[in-house]
Protein backbone atom coordinates (compact mmCIF):
# COMPACT_ATOMS: atom_id res chain seq x y z
CA UNK A 1 0.00 0.00 0.00
CA UNK A 2 1.46 3.15 -1.25
CA UNK A 3 1.51 6.00 2.16
CA UNK A 4 0.82 9.36 0.60
CA UNK A 5 1.70 12.29 2.83
CA UNK A 6 0.15 15.88 1.74
CA UNK A 7 0.19 19.22 3.22
CA UNK A 8 3.88 19.60 4.50
CA UNK A 9 4.74 22.64 2.86
CA UNK A 10 0.82 24.34 2.73
CA UNK A 11 -0.29 22.95 5.77
CA UNK A 12 -3.31 21.60 4.22
CA UNK A 13 -5.26 18.60 5.05
CA UNK A 14 -4.92 16.92 1.25
CA UNK A 15 -5.65 13.51 2.43
CA UNK A 16 -9.29 14.41 4.03
CA UNK A 17 -9.65 17.27 0.96
CA UNK A 18 -9.14 14.29 -1.52
CA UNK A 19 -11.26 12.21 0.06
CA UNK A 20 -14.16 14.80 0.19
CA UNK A 21 -13.73 15.19 -3.57
CA UNK A 22 -14.06 11.37 -4.08
CA UNK A 23 -17.12 10.96 -2.04
CA UNK A 24 -18.23 13.31 -4.35
CA UNK A 25 -16.87 11.45 -7.13
CA UNK A 26 -18.49 7.98 -5.70
CA UNK A 27 -21.21 9.42 -5.84
CA UNK A 28 -22.80 7.45 -9.41
CA UNK A 29 -20.81 4.32 -8.15
CA UNK A 30 -23.00 4.24 -4.75
CA UNK A 31 -26.08 4.79 -7.04
CA UNK A 32 -25.07 1.74 -9.06
CA UNK A 33 -24.40 -0.60 -5.82
CA UNK A 34 -27.87 0.33 -4.54
CA UNK A 35 -29.49 -0.31 -8.07
CA UNK A 36 -27.86 -4.07 -8.06
CA UNK A 37 -28.93 -4.86 -4.27
CA UNK A 38 -32.79 -3.86 -5.62
CA UNK A 39 -32.18 -6.35 -7.95
CA UNK A 40 -30.81 -9.06 -5.93
CA UNK A 41 -33.52 -8.28 -3.51
CA UNK A 42 -36.27 -8.58 -6.13
CA UNK A 43 -34.45 -11.55 -7.85
CA UNK A 44 -34.72 -13.23 -4.19
CA UNK A 45 -38.39 -12.21 -3.77
CA UNK A 46 -39.42 -13.55 -7.34
CA UNK A 47 -37.99 -16.64 -6.35
CA UNK A 48 -39.51 -16.87 -2.81
CA UNK A 49 -42.74 -16.53 -5.26
CA UNK A 50 -41.90 -19.32 -7.46
CA UNK A 51 -41.27 -21.63 -4.31
CA UNK A 52 -44.71 -21.47 -3.42
CA UNK A 53 -46.12 -21.86 -7.20
CA UNK A 54 -43.82 -24.72 -7.62
CA UNK A 55 -45.44 -26.02 -3.79
CA UNK A 56 -49.07 -25.40 -5.12
CA UNK A 57 -48.37 -27.22 -8.69
CA UNK A 58 -47.24 -29.88 -7.40
CA UNK A 59 -49.62 -30.49 -4.94
CA UNK A 60 -52.32 -30.42 -7.76
CA UNK A 61 -50.27 -32.59 -9.64
CA UNK A 62 -49.91 -35.42 -6.97
CA UNK A 63 -53.25 -35.25 -5.42
CA UNK A 64 -55.74 -32.55 -6.58
CA UNK A 65 -56.25 -34.09 -10.01
CA UNK A 66 -56.26 -37.69 -8.92
CA UNK A 67 -59.57 -39.72 -9.06
CA UNK A 68 -58.71 -41.24 -5.42
CA UNK A 69 -58.45 -37.86 -3.73
CA UNK A 70 -62.39 -37.43 -4.31
CA UNK A 71 -63.69 -40.50 -4.66
CA UNK A 72 -61.35 -42.53 -2.01
CA UNK A 73 -63.65 -45.50 0.39
CA UNK A 74 -63.87 -46.10 3.78
CA UNK A 75 -65.15 -49.50 5.02
CA UNK A 76 -66.25 -50.18 8.86
CA UNK A 77 -66.59 -53.59 9.83
CA UNK A 78 -69.45 -55.15 12.54
CA UNK A 79 -66.78 -56.91 14.06
CA UNK A 80 -63.09 -55.53 14.44
CA UNK A 81 -61.84 -58.34 15.88
CA UNK A 82 -62.55 -60.57 13.05
CA UNK A 83 -61.70 -58.67 10.14
CA UNK A 84 -61.44 -55.17 9.17
CA UNK A 85 -61.01 -53.74 5.39
CA UNK A 86 -59.61 -50.80 3.51
CA UNK A 87 -60.94 -49.65 0.02
CA UNK A 88 -59.54 -48.53 -3.04
CA UNK A 89 -60.96 -45.44 -5.48
CA UNK A 90 -62.54 -49.08 -7.60
CA UNK A 91 -64.41 -50.06 -4.64
CA UNK A 92 -68.14 -50.43 -5.12
CA UNK A 93 -70.32 -48.89 -2.34
CA UNK A 94 -72.91 -51.16 -0.39
CA UNK A 95 -72.44 -54.36 2.27
CA UNK A 96 -70.21 -57.48 2.39
CA UNK A 97 -70.31 -59.97 4.70
CA UNK A 98 -67.11 -62.39 4.98
CA UNK A 99 -67.17 -65.35 7.01
CA UNK A 100 -63.33 -66.48 8.37
CA UNK A 101 -62.79 -70.17 8.71
CA UNK A 102 -59.35 -70.26 9.08
CA UNK A 103 -56.26 -67.84 9.70
CA UNK A 104 -52.86 -68.28 7.89
CA UNK A 105 -50.24 -69.72 9.89
CA UNK A 106 -46.68 -70.15 9.84
CA UNK A 107 -44.82 -73.88 9.62
CA UNK A 108 -43.57 -74.93 13.09
CA UNK A 109 -40.66 -77.57 14.08
CA UNK A 110 -39.60 -78.59 17.35
CA UNK A 111 -37.05 -80.79 18.64
CA UNK A 112 -38.25 -84.48 19.58
CA UNK A 113 -36.03 -84.28 22.93
CA UNK A 114 -33.69 -81.90 24.67
CA UNK A 115 -30.76 -80.21 23.22
CA UNK A 116 -27.81 -78.89 25.16
CA UNK A 117 -27.31 -75.33 24.56
CA UNK A 118 -23.37 -75.93 25.35
CA UNK A 119 -23.40 -78.72 22.87
CA UNK A 120 -19.67 -79.78 21.45
CA UNK A 121 -19.87 -78.89 17.43
CA UNK A 122 -16.15 -79.19 16.95
CA UNK A 123 -16.88 -82.18 15.13
CA UNK A 124 -18.64 -79.82 12.60
CA UNK A 125 -16.14 -77.19 12.40
CA UNK A 126 -15.81 -76.07 8.52
CA UNK A 127 -18.86 -78.40 7.21
CA UNK A 128 -21.67 -76.78 5.63
CA UNK A 129 -25.27 -77.90 6.45
CA UNK A 130 -27.93 -77.38 4.14
CA UNK A 131 -31.91 -76.98 4.52
CA UNK A 132 -34.74 -76.57 2.32
CA UNK A 133 -37.77 -73.88 1.12
CA UNK A 134 -40.62 -74.17 -0.96
CA UNK A 135 -40.04 -71.24 -3.80
CA UNK A 136 -42.34 -69.35 -3.86
CA UNK A 137 -41.77 -68.01 -6.99
CA UNK A 138 -41.80 -71.30 -8.77
CA UNK A 139 -43.13 -71.55 -12.38
CA UNK A 140 -42.57 -73.60 -14.98
CA UNK A 141 -40.07 -72.26 -18.18
CA UNK A 142 -37.52 -72.77 -20.60
CA UNK A 143 -34.59 -72.78 -17.63
CA UNK A 144 -32.83 -70.22 -19.35
CA UNK A 145 -35.61 -67.83 -19.33
CA UNK A 146 -36.33 -68.46 -15.69
CA UNK A 147 -33.42 -69.79 -14.18
CA UNK A 148 -34.22 -69.65 -10.24
CA UNK A 149 -37.93 -69.88 -11.04
CA UNK A 150 -38.00 -73.41 -11.97
CA UNK A 151 -36.40 -74.56 -9.02
CA UNK A 152 -39.06 -76.02 -7.04
CA UNK A 153 -37.38 -76.17 -4.05
CA UNK A 154 -34.32 -73.33 -2.83
CA UNK A 155 -31.55 -74.60 -1.14
CA UNK A 156 -29.44 -72.64 2.05
CA UNK A 157 -26.12 -73.44 2.92
CA UNK A 158 -24.66 -71.77 5.92
CA UNK A 159 -21.39 -73.34 7.41
CA UNK A 160 -20.42 -74.34 10.73
CA UNK A 161 -16.61 -72.21 11.64
CA UNK A 162 -14.54 -72.78 14.36
CA UNK A 163 -15.25 -71.70 17.52
CA UNK A 164 -18.93 -71.36 16.63
CA UNK A 165 -21.72 -72.40 19.71
CA UNK A 166 -25.39 -73.48 19.15
CA UNK A 167 -26.02 -69.86 19.57
CA UNK A 168 -24.00 -68.91 16.63
CA UNK A 169 -25.39 -71.60 14.15
CA UNK A 170 -28.83 -70.52 15.21
CA UNK A 171 -28.10 -66.96 14.44
CA UNK A 172 -27.13 -67.73 10.97
CA UNK A 173 -30.29 -69.83 10.06
CA UNK A 174 -31.81 -66.69 11.33
CA UNK A 175 -30.31 -64.24 9.13
CA UNK A 176 -29.60 -66.16 5.89
CA UNK A 177 -31.87 -65.34 2.86
CA UNK A 178 -34.66 -67.50 3.48
CA UNK A 179 -38.29 -67.48 4.93
CA UNK A 180 -36.94 -69.11 8.43
CA UNK A 181 -35.49 -68.12 11.54
CA UNK A 182 -34.03 -70.41 14.12
CA UNK A 183 -34.04 -69.85 18.29
CA UNK A 184 -33.32 -71.72 20.82
CA UNK A 185 -36.16 -72.23 24.40
CA UNK A 186 -34.49 -72.03 27.39
CA UNK A 187 -37.33 -73.48 29.56
CA UNK A 188 -37.87 -76.59 27.35
CA UNK A 189 -34.03 -76.98 26.24
CA UNK A 190 -35.38 -77.17 22.48
CA UNK A 191 -34.66 -76.40 19.42
CA UNK A 192 -37.50 -73.98 17.43
CA UNK A 193 -37.44 -73.75 13.44
CA UNK A 194 -40.50 -71.18 12.11
CA UNK A 195 -41.53 -69.64 8.94
CA UNK A 196 -41.60 -66.20 8.62
CA UNK A 197 -43.92 -66.26 6.08
CA UNK A 198 -47.76 -67.83 6.74
CA UNK A 199 -49.81 -70.28 4.05
CA UNK A 200 -48.84 -73.95 3.28
CA UNK A 201 -46.60 -73.89 -0.13
CA UNK A 202 -45.31 -78.17 0.39
CA UNK A 203 -48.26 -79.32 -0.70
CA UNK A 204 -46.23 -82.20 -2.17
CA UNK A 205 -46.19 -85.45 -0.35
CA UNK A 206 -42.85 -88.25 -0.42
CA UNK A 207 -39.87 -88.26 0.47
CA UNK A 208 -38.52 -85.92 -2.43
CA UNK A 209 -40.82 -83.63 -0.87
CA UNK A 210 -39.87 -83.96 2.62
CA UNK A 211 -43.47 -85.44 3.26
CA UNK A 212 -45.20 -81.92 3.15
CA UNK A 213 -42.87 -80.12 5.13
CA UNK A 214 -42.32 -76.55 4.99
CA UNK A 215 -38.88 -76.60 6.08
CA UNK A 216 -36.94 -79.58 4.91
CA UNK A 217 -33.83 -81.29 5.75
CA UNK A 218 -32.10 -84.74 5.10
CA UNK A 219 -32.06 -87.51 7.54
CA UNK A 220 -28.87 -88.13 9.30
CA UNK A 221 -27.98 -84.31 9.30
CA UNK A 222 -27.16 -81.96 11.60
CA UNK A 223 -30.97 -80.95 12.19
CA UNK A 224 -31.82 -84.45 12.99
CA UNK A 225 -28.33 -85.46 15.07
CA UNK A 226 -27.90 -82.65 16.76
CA UNK A 227 -30.85 -80.42 16.76
CA UNK A 228 -32.95 -83.85 17.13
CA UNK A 229 -35.35 -82.40 14.62
CA UNK A 230 -38.06 -84.99 12.57
CA UNK A 231 -40.07 -83.92 9.71
CA UNK A 232 -42.95 -85.48 10.65
CA UNK A 233 -42.87 -83.32 13.83
CA UNK A 234 -43.38 -80.41 11.95
CA UNK A 235 -46.78 -78.62 12.36
CA UNK A 236 -47.27 -77.00 8.78
CA UNK A 237 -48.28 -73.94 7.43
CA UNK A 238 -51.62 -73.33 6.63
CA UNK A 239 -54.06 -70.94 4.61
CA UNK A 240 -56.23 -68.29 5.44
CA UNK A 241 -60.00 -69.30 4.33
CA UNK A 242 -62.41 -67.18 4.15
CA UNK A 243 -66.49 -66.75 2.32
CA UNK A 244 -67.40 -64.39 0.72
CA UNK A 245 -71.02 -63.04 0.85
CA UNK A 246 -71.77 -66.39 1.43
CA UNK A 247 -71.21 -68.50 -1.59
CA UNK A 248 -67.63 -67.90 -2.35
CA UNK A 249 -65.00 -69.58 -0.86
CA UNK A 250 -61.03 -68.37 -1.23
CA UNK A 251 -58.22 -68.99 0.38
CA UNK A 252 -55.18 -66.90 1.12
CA UNK A 253 -51.42 -67.95 1.95
CA UNK A 254 -51.61 -64.62 4.59
CA UNK A 255 -54.19 -63.12 6.53
CA UNK A 256 -54.74 -60.21 3.65
CA UNK A 257 -56.55 -60.42 0.61
CA UNK A 258 -57.73 -58.47 -1.75
CA UNK A 259 -60.77 -58.23 -4.15
CA UNK A 260 -62.72 -55.69 -6.05
CA UNK A 261 -60.71 -53.11 -4.80
CA UNK A 262 -61.21 -53.98 -1.49
CA UNK A 263 -58.22 -55.20 1.01
CA UNK A 264 -58.85 -57.64 4.05
CA UNK A 265 -57.34 -58.17 7.22
CA UNK A 266 -58.52 -61.46 8.66
CA UNK A 267 -57.30 -61.55 12.86
CA UNK A 268 -59.22 -64.29 14.09
CA UNK A 269 -61.89 -67.45 13.00
CA UNK A 270 -65.90 -66.80 13.24
CA UNK A 271 -68.75 -68.55 13.60
CA UNK A 272 -71.20 -65.83 12.33
CA UNK A 273 -70.59 -64.20 9.09
CA UNK A 274 -69.39 -60.16 9.70
CA UNK A 275 -71.12 -57.41 7.96
CA UNK A 276 -68.58 -55.13 6.34
CA UNK A 277 -70.03 -51.62 4.33
CA UNK A 278 -68.07 -49.52 1.90
CA UNK A 279 -69.04 -45.91 1.63
CA UNK A 280 -66.87 -42.92 0.41
CA UNK A 281 -64.53 -41.32 2.52
CA UNK A 282 -65.57 -37.48 2.45
CA UNK A 283 -63.62 -36.31 4.84
CA UNK A 284 -60.00 -37.54 3.63
CA UNK A 285 -62.07 -36.31 0.21
CA UNK A 286 -62.81 -32.90 2.28
CA UNK A 287 -59.41 -32.83 4.24
CA UNK A 288 -57.33 -32.35 0.73
CA UNK A 289 -59.83 -29.71 -0.62
CA UNK A 290 -58.88 -27.73 2.11
CA UNK A 291 -55.55 -28.25 2.37
CA UNK A 292 -55.60 -26.56 -1.30
CA UNK A 293 -57.79 -23.65 -0.44
CA UNK A 294 -54.93 -23.23 2.52
CA UNK A 295 -52.16 -23.35 -0.32
CA UNK A 296 -53.79 -21.54 -2.83
CA UNK A 297 -54.44 -18.46 -0.28
CA UNK A 298 -51.04 -18.69 1.06
CA UNK A 299 -49.99 -18.04 -2.76
CA UNK A 300 -52.50 -15.10 -3.08
CA UNK A 301 -51.47 -13.63 -0.22
CA UNK A 302 -47.93 -13.37 -1.23
CA UNK A 303 -48.37 -12.31 -4.40
CA UNK A 304 -51.49 -10.04 -3.34
CA UNK A 305 -48.90 -8.52 -0.61
CA UNK A 306 -46.39 -7.36 -2.96
CA UNK A 307 -48.90 -4.95 -4.85
CA UNK A 308 -50.01 -3.27 -1.87
CA UNK A 309 -47.27 -2.90 0.40
CA UNK A 310 -46.60 0.67 -0.18
CA UNK A 311 -43.43 2.23 -1.32
CA UNK A 312 -40.71 4.02 0.78
CA UNK A 313 -38.99 5.53 -2.40
CA UNK A 314 -36.87 7.92 0.08
CA UNK A 315 -35.36 5.00 1.64
CA UNK A 316 -32.94 3.32 -0.93
CA UNK A 317 -30.79 0.39 -0.69
CA UNK A 318 -28.11 1.18 1.87
CA UNK A 319 -24.35 0.67 0.53
CA UNK A 320 -21.57 -1.35 2.67
CA UNK A 321 -20.28 2.40 3.58
CA UNK A 322 -23.02 3.49 4.95
CA UNK A 323 -24.45 0.36 6.98
CA UNK A 324 -20.49 0.71 8.44
CA UNK A 325 -21.55 4.25 10.34
CA UNK A 326 -25.51 2.63 11.28
CA UNK A 327 -26.33 0.38 14.29
CA UNK A 328 -27.98 -2.90 13.67
CA UNK A 329 -31.18 -2.17 14.50
CA UNK A 330 -30.96 1.19 12.41
CA UNK A 331 -30.36 -1.44 9.25
CA UNK A 332 -32.93 -3.46 9.64
CA UNK A 333 -35.54 -1.22 9.89
CA UNK A 334 -33.81 0.94 7.24
CA UNK A 335 -33.90 -1.82 4.95
CA UNK A 336 -37.80 -3.16 6.18
CA UNK A 337 -38.60 0.15 4.30
CA UNK A 338 -36.24 -0.12 1.46
CA UNK A 339 -38.04 -3.69 0.59
CA UNK A 340 -41.31 -2.40 1.10
CA UNK A 341 -43.18 -2.73 -2.36
CA UNK A 342 -40.17 -3.77 -4.73
CA UNK A 343 -42.34 -5.60 -6.51
CA UNK A 344 -45.37 -3.40 -7.00
CA UNK A 345 -46.80 -2.89 -10.13
CA UNK A 346 -44.93 -5.82 -11.53
CA UNK A 347 -46.64 -6.95 -14.96
CA UNK A 348 -45.80 -10.81 -13.99
CA UNK A 349 -47.52 -10.12 -10.56
CA UNK A 350 -50.70 -8.42 -11.58
CA UNK A 351 -51.21 -10.63 -14.45
CA UNK A 352 -50.77 -13.53 -12.46
CA UNK A 353 -53.62 -12.65 -9.92
CA UNK A 354 -55.62 -11.54 -12.85
CA UNK A 355 -55.62 -15.09 -14.68
CA UNK A 356 -56.21 -17.00 -10.98
CA UNK A 357 -58.77 -15.04 -10.53
CA UNK A 358 -60.38 -16.04 -14.08
CA UNK A 359 -59.76 -19.41 -12.85
CA UNK A 360 -62.27 -19.24 -10.46
CA UNK A 361 -64.96 -17.91 -12.23
CA UNK A 362 -64.89 -19.51 -15.80
CA UNK A 363 -67.36 -22.52 -16.38
CA UNK A 364 -66.27 -25.65 -16.97
CA UNK A 365 -68.81 -27.47 -19.39
CA UNK A 366 -67.05 -31.51 -17.92
CA UNK A 367 -70.78 -33.06 -18.60
CA UNK A 368 -70.98 -33.58 -14.50
CA UNK A 369 -73.08 -32.18 -12.43
CA UNK A 370 -71.33 -28.93 -11.58
CA UNK A 371 -70.29 -25.94 -13.46
CA UNK A 372 -68.48 -23.61 -10.98
CA UNK A 373 -66.85 -23.76 -8.15
CA UNK A 374 -69.60 -22.26 -6.26
CA UNK A 375 -71.53 -25.13 -6.83
CA UNK A 376 -69.62 -27.53 -4.81
CA UNK A 377 -68.80 -24.81 -1.80
CA UNK A 378 -65.84 -22.68 -2.98
CA UNK A 379 -66.20 -19.17 -3.24
CA UNK A 380 -63.93 -16.04 -3.42
CA UNK A 381 -64.18 -14.07 -0.04
CA UNK A 382 -65.91 -10.58 0.28
CA UNK A 383 -63.23 -8.51 0.63
CA UNK A 384 -61.80 -7.02 -2.42
CA UNK A 385 -58.57 -6.25 -1.03
CA UNK A 386 -57.80 -10.16 -0.71
CA UNK A 387 -57.17 -10.49 -3.99
CA UNK A 388 -59.43 -13.51 -4.81
CA UNK A 389 -58.86 -15.76 -2.04
CA UNK A 390 -61.09 -18.93 -0.90
CA UNK A 391 -63.42 -19.85 1.75
CA UNK A 392 -65.06 -23.03 1.39
CA UNK A 393 -68.47 -23.45 2.41
CA UNK A 394 -67.52 -27.63 4.23
CA UNK A 395 -71.58 -28.34 4.46
CA UNK A 396 -72.26 -27.76 0.58
CA UNK A 397 -68.79 -29.45 -0.53
CA UNK A 398 -69.75 -32.31 1.68
CA UNK A 399 -73.03 -32.57 -0.24
CA UNK A 400 -71.69 -32.66 -3.50
CA UNK A 401 -69.15 -35.53 -2.47
CA UNK A 402 -72.16 -37.52 -1.06
CA UNK A 403 -73.98 -37.31 -3.62
CA UNK A 404 -71.98 -37.37 -7.10
CA UNK A 405 -68.43 -37.57 -6.17
CA UNK A 406 -67.25 -38.62 -9.67
CA UNK A 407 -68.75 -34.91 -11.29
CA UNK A 408 -66.60 -33.64 -8.29
CA UNK A 409 -63.77 -35.49 -9.75
CA UNK A 410 -64.85 -34.49 -13.67
CA UNK A 411 -65.09 -30.52 -12.27
CA UNK A 412 -61.91 -30.59 -10.78
CA UNK A 413 -59.45 -32.96 -12.98
CA UNK A 414 -61.00 -32.85 -16.27
CA UNK A 415 -57.89 -33.43 -18.72
CA UNK A 416 -59.27 -32.07 -21.93
CA UNK A 417 -58.70 -29.02 -23.63
CA UNK A 418 -61.06 -26.30 -24.23
CA UNK A 419 -64.30 -25.18 -21.94
CA UNK A 420 -64.48 -28.85 -20.55
CA UNK A 421 -61.15 -28.37 -18.61
CA UNK A 422 -61.29 -29.45 -15.50
CA UNK A 423 -60.42 -26.34 -12.98
CA UNK A 424 -57.53 -27.87 -11.35
CA UNK A 425 -55.99 -28.18 -14.57
CA UNK A 426 -57.04 -24.55 -15.31
CA UNK A 427 -54.93 -23.63 -12.14
CA UNK A 428 -51.85 -26.05 -12.81
CA UNK A 429 -51.68 -24.45 -16.19
CA UNK A 430 -52.16 -20.75 -14.73
CA UNK A 431 -49.33 -21.93 -12.44
CA UNK A 432 -46.79 -23.34 -14.60
CA UNK A 433 -47.14 -19.96 -16.80
CA UNK A 434 -46.08 -18.15 -13.64
CA UNK A 435 -43.36 -20.66 -12.77
CA UNK A 436 -41.77 -20.15 -16.44
CA UNK A 437 -41.94 -16.27 -16.58
CA UNK A 438 -40.41 -15.91 -13.26
CA UNK A 439 -37.42 -18.33 -14.11
CA UNK A 440 -37.00 -16.33 -17.39
CA UNK A 441 -37.18 -13.12 -15.25
CA UNK A 442 -35.11 -14.34 -11.77
CA UNK A 443 -33.73 -17.82 -12.54
CA UNK A 444 -33.13 -20.55 -10.34
CA UNK A 445 -30.58 -20.50 -7.80
CA UNK A 446 -28.08 -22.85 -9.73
CA UNK A 447 -28.82 -20.74 -12.88
CA UNK A 448 -25.82 -18.54 -14.53
CA UNK A 449 -26.74 -15.31 -14.98
CA UNK A 450 -26.61 -14.87 -18.55
CA UNK A 451 -29.36 -17.22 -18.34
CA UNK A 452 -32.47 -14.77 -16.55
CA UNK A 453 -33.03 -11.40 -17.32
CA UNK A 454 -32.20 -9.93 -13.61
CA UNK A 455 -29.08 -11.70 -13.54
CA UNK A 456 -27.88 -10.48 -17.26
CA UNK A 457 -28.69 -6.48 -15.39
CA UNK A 458 -26.54 -7.92 -12.57
CA UNK A 459 -24.02 -8.90 -14.50
CA UNK A 460 -23.81 -5.63 -16.66
CA UNK A 461 -23.50 -3.47 -13.28
CA UNK A 462 -21.07 -5.73 -12.27
CA UNK A 463 -19.20 -4.89 -15.20
CA UNK A 464 -20.28 -1.11 -15.50
CA UNK A 465 -18.80 -0.93 -11.02
CA UNK A 466 -15.66 -2.26 -12.13
CA UNK A 467 -14.51 0.02 -14.53
CA UNK A 468 -16.03 2.62 -12.46
CA UNK A 469 -13.75 1.55 -9.90
CA UNK A 470 -10.86 1.99 -12.27
CA UNK A 471 -11.92 5.40 -13.60
CA UNK A 472 -12.22 6.54 -9.44
CA UNK A 473 -8.26 5.17 -9.27
CA UNK A 474 -7.18 7.08 -12.09
CA UNK A 475 -9.25 10.29 -10.50
CA UNK A 476 -7.53 9.68 -7.03
CA UNK A 477 -4.02 9.37 -8.52
CA UNK A 478 -4.88 12.61 -10.86
CA UNK A 479 -6.01 14.55 -7.48
CA UNK A 480 -2.85 13.05 -5.40
CA UNK A 481 -0.10 14.37 -8.27
CA UNK A 482 -2.12 17.79 -8.53
CA UNK A 483 -1.90 18.54 -5.08
CA UNK A 484 1.50 17.35 -5.23
CA UNK A 485 2.72 19.83 -7.59
CA UNK A 486 0.99 22.05 -5.62
CA UNK A 487 2.70 21.10 -3.09
CA UNK A 488 6.04 20.62 -4.91
CA UNK A 489 5.52 24.38 -6.40
CA UNK A 490 4.47 25.99 -2.66
CA UNK A 491 7.85 24.35 -1.33
CA UNK A 492 9.95 26.02 -4.26
CA UNK A 493 8.11 29.45 -3.64
CA UNK A 494 9.01 29.04 0.17
CA UNK A 495 12.81 28.49 -0.50
CA UNK A 496 12.91 31.10 -2.38
CA UNK A 497 11.38 33.43 -0.18
CA UNK A 498 13.74 32.14 2.51
CA UNK A 499 16.67 33.17 0.34
CA UNK A 500 14.93 36.14 -0.62
CA UNK A 501 14.79 37.22 3.59
CA UNK A 502 18.47 36.13 4.15
CA UNK A 503 19.98 38.40 1.50
CA UNK A 504 18.38 41.68 2.74
CA UNK A 505 18.22 41.11 6.56
CA UNK A 506 21.15 38.23 6.61
CA UNK A 507 24.39 40.14 8.01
Amino acid sequence: MTMRVGGLASGIDTENIIKELMQAERIPLDKMEQDRTMLEWQRDLFREINKKVKELDDFIADTMRLRRTYTAKTVSSSNETVVTATGSATASEGTISIKVNKLATSAMNISTGEVDKNIDLSAYYGEDIYFYTYNENYKKGDPEENPHYNDEFLTHKITIDDGDTLEDVLRKITNHDSPVRAFYDENSKKVVLETTRTGNYNTKTGQDYFNGAEIGFKENSFFTNVLNMDLANEKGGTDAEFVYNEHLTLSSKDNQYTLNGITYQFKQVSEQAVTLTVSNDIDAAVDKIKEFVEKYNELIDLLNGTQLEKRYRDFPPLTEAQKKEMEEREIELWEEKAKSGILRGDTIISSALTNLRQNLFQKVESGGAFNLISDIGLNTTKNYLDGGKLELDEEKLRTALREDPDSVYTFFSNNVEGTGRGFMNRVEDTLENIHKRINERAGRSYDADTNYTIGRRIKELNNRMDAFEDRLRQIENRYWRQFSAMEKAISVMNNQSMMIMSNFFGQ
